[in-house]
């Protein structure tokens, strides 16, 4: 038996039409027309199969009850379906069977519930009854015909809350051979209440004798009543106007005049109402009838309708701006050039929509913006990013936004590129962490290295305040690097913002990279020609100088000889030994458990200075006489050279940078113009000077020349002595340049060997005699000798090469 009923249940539901639409249950349904007894439509709210979209369902179920107002209700669907305008309910689909009619339509409230809210403006009343009457006006000349039910129950608002029109239960052609108003006209609900004066006493039929809008104008006029008044009565209480707006007075009375000849037709009520200064010239119909066009507008016309849409902002519903400007705004910023401007009420459009609201309408279009190559469209999208991210998720921001952002560190605008990197912060909380340690350093690396100094700035500004997002292992390598870099810049700014950064990140820095690291980074600073410079190194330096005392407070006083007493032991000088003065002391002191140790050190290095200065001939070369004490110069030339020139030739250790360049790409090249010894200008740069003629495996390293010296090497010279480099003499002459050039010196000693045994008859010479003055003057037999000059630098090449080997020893 069950089998059976579901078996007929089955056949006699696959025998209905389809319909795909979904009835709700909430909101509950509205009765159409809610004043009467007698009901025709029940309006459901409702969703589509397909796309879930919200619209609305009319519905008469046919029941003896009702079976005598279903010429009406086939009537008005008829009608509903063939009739296109946008001042009517667009109707998406119709089913008919012989126990029901549905009517699908766009999202729609009956205008009765919303009067009876009172949430309803003047201006947006005047607005509503703007749209119906041009409505009206396309059915009675355009379309020939009478609505001939025009009534607050016939008007509905729509989701952007304009009025729309329907209720065309007995809409007639007059140009038909029946025409079915004159037929069905009285079984309308409610009809003598509504019915003009004339058709009250007469009928419908007297509609034939009478201008064609007479009806309508009739029901316009008790549309303007209810609309301001509220319900009414009786048709006499309606040529009072009370609550209606005195502008509009004078026409409304000419609309309920009793004369259907005198009457005002509904398209002349319009005319009047949109003259300059008249019932309909404000700024909500100004702008309702430039939106449907806007795409075609000037330019001029678009920046006066955006200026009209800000004062006129308030006085529009909600629903108006989400559903009708909105949309047609986001046309013209993508499709119609509308630009920065129309941008910008996008946004204080979407300021009053909700997070939902704003991600379905607004989101797609922030999206496909970014995507444009237009530098304008594009640095408005990034001076409001601060007012799009809250909106938008994390998926969209990594995988539609930022890889569009990515290109504009490469624009050959700087202000799209000064722009992305502003905006870096206020999208990096959006940002995956192998987005923010991949794609987003290796642009920052790019943008650190700019041709424009603010951008280089900004750069340096931009890690510092994103370093909490930064990896804990990428942090330490790339801040490290930029800072350093950024210290080194010949622009003032970007060196404070670098001492800046280091003073607002100490954090992430361990005690050794604080030490090793940062410490000596900051230091030339502190000798920097700017004084605001100078002055931020001294507080830089004094936070991580606090900073390494309080990481390295719990360290053991000392850590020498540790290993061989018992925990707890104290050395022979006692607890206060290493409690007050500490290790240092007490090696200071000789008398610690640590002074040998200390002692013995010195004598290492003491003994180590000792042999540097024997092995080194060039020492003994450019110094006083024998019997004064020669002191070693352990003073770099080229950073002695370097040490007055600006900070961006100061240096990093070598070290230091030489890590952060393996272990992270795009930060590697710190030592920008160097030959990568890290010293920021040193190695073989065109900047410093050449000592050495001959390669430095050759020659080796000569020491700076003091004046004192310099004068002790020429008066040597002049005098003809002997050269501590052998045993035979030469001649020393004073070179054109500030330091003596030694390889000619070499080469002059091998040139007088031959010359020096002739004029002394080959008496030996011992080293440190003086040499004839005659001796020196033989410059002939030096030119003759030439050719074998070069056959004897090859055989002596290898002393040189041991000389040079001795003092870089």
């Amino acid at each position: 038996m069950d089998f059976l009923k579901s078996t007929l249940t089955s056949a006699l539901t696959s025998s209905r039409p389809p319909f795909p639409y979904t009835f709700l249950t909430t909101p509950p349904p509205v009765s159409i027309p809610s004043s009467s007894a007698t009901t025709l439509w029940r309006v459901h709210a409702g969703t589509t199969h397909a796309t879930g979209a919200a619209c609305s369902i009319f519905t008469f179920d046919v029941t003896p009850a009702t079976a005598a107002k279903l010429p009406l209700v086939r009537n008005a669907v008829r009608r509903w379906r063939t009739l296109r305008h946008p001042g009517v309910v667009g109707v998406l689909a119709s089913v008919e069977t012989e126990s029901y009619i549905y009517v699908a339509t766009e999202r729609v409230t009956p205008l009765g519930a919303k009067l009876a809210a009172g949430r309803m403006g003047t201006e947006t009343v005047k607005w509503g009854l703007w749209a119906v009457a041009v409505t009206l006006k396309f059915i009675n000349d355009s379309a020939a015909s009478i609505h001939g039910a025009v009534r607050a129950d016939a008007v509905f608002v729509g989701e952007s809350g304009e009025w729309k029109l329907a209720g065309f239960e007995v809409l007639s052609a007059v140009r038909e051979d029946d025409v079915f108003i004159y037929r069905y006209g009285g079984l309308m609900p409610d009809a003598n209440l509504y019915a003009p004066p004339e058709v009250a006493k007469g009928g419908w039929e007297v509609l034939k004798s009478n201008p064609l809008h007479a009806a309508d104008a009739w029901g316009f006029g008790v549309l303007v009543y209810e609309a301001f008044n509220g319900a009414f009565r009786t048709g006499d209480s309606l040529s009072i106007p009370k609550k209606v707006p005195a502008p509009m007075a004078a026409a409304y009375k000419r609309l309920v005049s009793a004369n259907p000849k005198t009457r005002l037709a509904v398209a002349h009520f319009l005319e009047q109402g949109q003259r300059a200064r008249g019932f309909f010239d404000i700024p909500l119909i100004h702008i309702a009838q430039f939106v449907d066009n806007m795409g075609v507008k000037e330019q001029s016309e678009r920046e006066a309708f955006l200026d009209e849409l800000e004062r006129a902002g308030d006085q529009f519903p909600e629903d108006f701006f989400k559903m009708k400007i909105l949309p047609e705004l986001l046309k013209s910023v993508e499709f119609g050039g509308g630009g920065p401007k129309v941008f910008s009420a996008v946004l204080r459009i979407g300021e009053k929509l909700s997070d939902a609201e704003w991600e379905a309408s607004i989101a797609p279009a922030v999206v496909r913006l970014f995507a444009l190559p237009d530098r304008a469209t594009r640095v408005f999208l990034l001076d409001n990013l601060p007012l799009l991210i809250p909106h938008l998720s994390k998926k969209v921001v990594n995988d539609r936004i930022f890889p569009d952002m990515l290109s504009g560190f490469a624009d050959v605008a700087p202000i799209v590129r000064e722009q992305t990197l502003k905006a870096v912060l206020t999208v990096v909380p959006k940002l995956s962490d192998r987005t923010i340690n991949g794609d987003l350093l290796k642009a920052l690396a790019k943008t650190q290295s700019d041709e424009q100094p603010g951008i280089r700035t900004n750069t340096t500004i931009c890690l510092g305040k994103i370093a909490k997002y930064l990896g804990p292992n990428t942090r330490q390598k790339v801040l490290v690097a930029a800072f350093t870099r950024s210290l080194r810049d010949p622009f003032v700014h970007a060196r404070l913002a670098a001492l800046q950064a280091l003073a607002a990140t100490a954090e992430v820095f361990d005690e050794r990279d604080c030490a090793a690291k940062v410490v000596p980074a900051i230091s030339p600073a502190l000798v920097d020609p700017e004084k605001a410079v100078r002055a931020q190194a001294l507080k830089s330096l004094d936070v991580y100088l606090a900073r390494i005392a309080a990481l390295t407070a719990a360290y053991p006083e000392t850590a020498t000889g540790s290993e061989n007493m018992a925990p707890g032991a104290f050395p022979t000088g006692g607890a206060g030994a290493t409690g007050g003065a500490g290790a240092a002391g007490a090696a200071a002191a000789g008398d610690g458990w640590a002074g040998w140790a200390i002692s013995s050190f010195t004598k290492k290095i003491a003994v180590a200075g000792d042999m540097q200065r024997a092995a080194s001939p060039i020492t003994r070369a450019v110094s006083a006489p024998a019997s004064e004490p020669v002191q070693p110069t352990m003073e770099r030339p080229a950073a002695a050279a370097r040490a007055t020139t600006s900070m961006a030739s100061s240096f990093l250790p070598a070290s230091a940078a030489d890590d952060e360049d393996e272990d992270l790409e795009g930060w590697g090249d710190l030592d920008d113009g160097t030959n990568g010894d890290g010293f920021g200008g040193g190695g073989n740069d065109s900047g410093a000077e050449h000592y050495f003629d001959a390669p430095a495996s050759a020659v080796g390293m000569m020491p700076a020349l003091t004046p004192k010296k310099r004068e002790t090497v020429e008066l040597e010279a002049s005098t003809g002595k002997v050269s501590s480099f052998g045993p035979k003499p030469f001649s020393l002459r004073p070179p054109k340049k500030t330091e003596p050039d030694f390889e000619a010196m070499v080469a002059g000693r091998r040139k007088v060997v031959a010359p020096v045994k002739k004029a002394v008859g080959g008496a030996k010479k011992t080293v440190g005699k003086t040499v004839p003055k005659t001796v020196a003057k033989a410059p002939a037999v030096v030119k003759k000798e030439e050719k074998k000059v070069e056959t004897k630098v090859e055989d002596d090449e290898d002393d040189g090469d041991a000389w040079g080997e001795a003092w870089d020893g």
